[in-house]
């Protein structure tokens, strides 16, 4: 639950936040880079305040129905503050399903190992190139944050890009 806690921390960090804002913003922004996938966002919510890491308040806006609004603590930031870094000084190593299939490359046949290591390395362009625009993009412009994690993103894709492009030589 770290990382779940150190995302849903820093979400409020950012600003108080409902439920369904917190859920929409791990959904739409933080799944894509940090591999988290949210089934309930209430139970953890529901943890965090038992723990005193953030407090809710009833908020009501009109004639929509009444909804929580979730803010953190001063304990809670604390605690954000430690995970964050701890986790930036935390090295696992990443797992790339890249490695799994070069531990069993040699069972295929080496034409069809290098067609299917062209075709990665085509895909990879792709998605390289789909990132360069995104950073271009004036819609990433006013975002700090996730410009860092494309441009990482991108350094690795292009790492991987050029391994392939050796190993192809090699095969």
């Amino acid at each position: 639950m770290i990382e779940q806690e150190l995302i849903l921390l820093g979400l409020l960090a950012q600003s108080p936040k409902h439920g369904y804002e917190i859920k929409l913003k791990v959904r739409e922004i933080l799944s894509l880079f940090a591999g988290v996938q949210l089934k309930s966002i209430y139970y953890p919510l529901r943890i965090l305040e038992k723990r005193s890491l953030l407090t809710k308040r009833a908020d009501k806006l009109g004639s929509r129905p009444e909804r929580f609004v979730y803010c953190l603590t001063d304990k809670g930031r604390q605690r954000f503050e430690m995970l964050l870094n701890k986790n930036l000084l935390d090295f696992k190593r990443p797992q790339f399903t890249l490695d799994l299939s070069l531990y069993f490359l040699n069972f295929l046949k080496a034409p069809m190992a290098r067609r299917r290591l062209k075709k990665r390395l085509e895909i990879l362009g792709k998605i390289s190139r789909g990132i360069d625009n995104m950073l271009n993009s004036k819609k990433l412009k006013g975002s700090t944050a996730l410009s860092r994690i494309m441009e990482h993103n991108l350094c690795l894709l292009r790492a991987e890009s050029a391994f392939l492009s050796n190993l192809l030589k090699k095969i």
